[in-house]
C-alpha cells in the first residue's frame, strides 16, 4: 500500500488519561498501528490546563500537545495550521470529542488534505446545551470523506446526519494489550485482596446517570444470600459506597495494575443506563474484562448486548437492582467465560488503513 501522512488531531485528556504520559486505547494505538505500518503519523494534542507546549516522538509517532489556556485560541489555532501546512498530510483525522471534528474540517479545509472523524460516543450527549458546537460537528460529519464509529448504534446515529458519501463505517472498540488473562490468586495477593472471599467489582466513573447507585442495591440484596461477598470499588466513589458493609475501597489504582485488578475479580460489574450517552456507549471496561477472560454482568443496552453478542448469561435490563442481583448470584455458581475470539487494536489499524487507502 502506498505510504500516507496522516495528522490526527485530539484532546490531550480523553477519559481522564494522559496521551502523553499514559497512552491509552483508540487515541495512541490506531496512529501507532498505521505508523507500524510505513506511515508518516503526527497526533496534535489540545489541553486545557496551562500546560506547557511539548513534542515527543515515540511509538513511531511524532505527538505535539499545546494547551488553549497557555497560547490563546487564536494563537494555539494559527500554530495549529501552520504546523499541518508545513506536515502536508494526505488525511486529517479527527477524533475524541465535537471540537477536534471542527476543527480537522478547518484543518483539512487548510491543507487539501481528505477529512475522516472517529467516533467512541455520541458527543452530543456530553454538552446538550451547546447547540452551536453541535452544529459544527454536525456540519463536520456531513464534510467526511471518511467517518468511523465505534459501534452500529452510533453509526447507525452519525449516519442519519450525512445522508450522502460513503457509508459510516466501523472500528469497535478494544482492549489495549496489557489486559490478559492472569494468575487470580496473584493478583489478589499482589493487591492486597481476599484470597479466599468472593470479588466482584466495579471499574468506572460513579454517578446516578450511570445507574451505579443501582449497583450499590444489587450488592446488599446479593449479600443477604452470600454474606461473604464483596464489592471492590476502585477509583473515588462518594463516600456512602465506601461506608457499605462488605465494600473495599483501592483507591486509585496505577495503569500497570489495572490488569490484575481486574483478574482479580470474580466477576466484572458494567454498569450504563438508558440515556442519550447510555445508548451508543461502548465500554472500555467492557473489552478489558473479556480480554481477561473474565466474567461479566452487564445491564443490557443495545451497544452492551451487541458487544456481548446477545449472551443472555452476561446481560441484566437496566435500573433494576433485582435482575442485576440474581445475576451476580448465577454468574457466581458458574465461574467461567468464553468470549471467542477479540478485536485487538493492530485488527483495527489494518482495517482503517485499508479505509484510508481505499478512499484516497
Amino acid at each position: 500500500m502506498p505510504r500516507l501522512r496522516l495528522l490526527f488531531l485530539s484532546k490531550r485528556h480523553p477519559q481522564q488519561r494522559d496521551l502523553i504520559e499514559r497512552p491509552y486505547g483508540r487515541f495512541h494505538y490506531l496512529p501507532a498501528a498505521l505508523a507500524a505500518f510505513g506511515h508518516e503519523v503526527q497526533v496534535h494534542l489540545c489541553s486545557h490546563t496551562h500546560l506547557p507546549s511539548t513534542q515527543r516522538r515515540f511509538a513511531g509517532v511524532e505527538w505535539t500537545s499545546d494547551d488553549v489556556r497557555t497560547l490563546g485560541p487564536r494563537r494555539i489555532y494559527r500554530k495549529f495550521d501552520q504546523d499541518a501546512r508545513a506536515f502536508q498530510p494526505d488525511w486529517v483525522i479527527g477524533v475524541s470529542d465535537t471540537y477536534y471534528g471542527w476543527l480537522a474540517q478547518k484543518l483539512a479545509r487548510s491543507t487539501g488534505a481528505r477529512l475522516a472523524i472517529d467516533a467512541y460516543d455520541n458527543y452530543e450527549a456530553y454538552m446538550p446545551w451547546n447547540l452551536p458546537l453541535h452544529a459544527l460537528w454536525r456540519r463536520s460529519i456531513r464534510a467526511a470523506d471518511l467517518v468511523t464509529a465505534a459501534g452500529p448504534q452510533l453509526a447507525q446515529r452519525l449516519q442519519s446526519l450525512r445522508p450522502t458519501g460513503h457509508p459510516v463505517e466501523m472500528l469497535p472498540m478494544a482492549a489495549d494489550p496489557e489486559f490478559v488473562p492472569l494468575d487470580k490468586v496473584a493478583c489478589r495477593k499482589t493487591l492486597g485482596l481476599p484470597i479466599d472471599a468472593s470479588l466482584i467489582g466495579y471499574i468506572g466513573s460513579w454517578s446516578q446517570s450511570r445507574g451505579t447507585e443501582v449497583l450499590l442495591e444489587a450488592f446488599r440484596q446479593a449479600r443477604l444470600a452470600k454474606p461473604g461477598l464483596r464489592l471492590v470499588l476502585s477509583g473515588s466513589p462518594p463516600q456512602h459506597a465506601l461506608n457499605e458493609p462488605g465494600v473495599i475501597g483501592t483507591g486509585y489504582v496505577a495503569d500497570a495494575q489495572l490488569p490484575r485488578l481486574i483478574n482479580a475479580l470474580d466477576i466484572s460489574c458494567v454498569i450504563t443506563a438508558d440515556t442519550s450517552f447510555g445508548r451508543y456507549s461502548y465500554p472500555a471496561k467492557l473489552c478489558e474484562a473479556m480480554a481477561c477472560e473474565v466474567p461479566v454482568i452487564a445491564t443490557a443496552t443495545e451497544p452492551v448486548r451487541w458487544m456481548l453478542a446477545e449472551s443472555r448469561e452476561h446481560l441484566v435490563v437496566p435500573d433494576s437492582s433485582e435482575a442485576l442481583s440474581k445475576g451476580i448470584l448465577e454468574m457466581l455458581a458458574r465461574p467461567s467465560a468464553d468470549y471467542g475470539d477479540r478485536l485487538t487494536w493492530q485488527m483495527q489499524g489494518e482495517k482503517l488503513e485499508s479505509l484510508l487507502n481505499g478512499l484516497r
